[in-house]
């Protein structure tokens, strides 16, 4: 694979030193290479957060042995138990918050939310998406690019809100799209970016939280 350069946005630089760590609720649909970069940057404490359970939508994923390899509980939710979207995020938000959840990471969730689960838990979600929002927001991002010819694309990690790929953005990285790329060569690069920016835009939000609750 070729090594090219990206730019990640720079980081804040006020951390309170006796921070708890955040509790955080993971949400997967597939192979979980998020989820593991997240636990992989506390355990080498780079992020200083708790993973407290996995919910799942789908059976036998690798997001699952990923997390039972960690001892982290999972939880199966299948989307297609529930009359409504609204039906699964209120079984989502109970089961959060029976594990004491503070901030929610979407690491590959490949279902549209809704207002009760933003309503639970306001702006402490979190979403990764493999563009440069708000360039390509949706599905099929990589190809979207691909299509659009354009020299640069990347990676964003945003506030979740109830438009798609929408929220605030936390931390960007811009990736070089090569003259010879497919889908599969440049999705590839872009990941990795994700994997480093998805760790670090949820040490910013669980900082802005304890940041808040020390000028209460």
């Amino acid at each position: 694979m070729t090594d090219t350069p990206s730019l990640i946005s720079p980081m804040p630089t006020t951390v309170p030193e006796d921070r708890f760590p955040a509790i955080l609720g993971m949400m997967a649909s597939g192979s979980g290479s998020n989820f593991e970069a997240v636990a992989r940057s506390i355990d080498s404490g780079d992020l200083n957060a708790k993973i407290a359970l996995l919910i799942h939508n789908k059976p036998e994923i690798k997001a699952i042995e990923r997390a039972h390899q960690r001892g982290i509980p999972t939880v199966f939710l299948d989307h297609r138990n529930y009359l409504t979207r609204e039906e699964l995020d209120r079984a989502i938000v109970t089961t959060f918050r029976a594990h004491q959840v503070e901030c929610v990471v979407m690491a590959g969730w490949m279902r549209v939310i809704t207002q009760v689960l933003i309503d639970a838990f306001g702006d402490r979600i979190v979403n990764i998406h493999p563009s440069l929002l708000p360039s390509f927001p949706g599905i099929n991002a990589i190809e979207q690019a691909l299509a659009a010819k354009v020299k640069i694309t990347g990676c964003t990690v945003h506030l979740v809100s109830l438009e798609v790929d929408a929220g605030p953005i936390l931390v960007q990285a811009a990736v070089p799209v090569l003259a010879d790329d497919t889908a599969a060569t440049l999705h590839a690069r872009v990941q990795i970016q994700e994997h480093l920016i998805l760790p670090q835009a949820i040490e910013i939000l669980a900082t802005r939280l304890a940041l808040a609750q020390l000028r209460r």
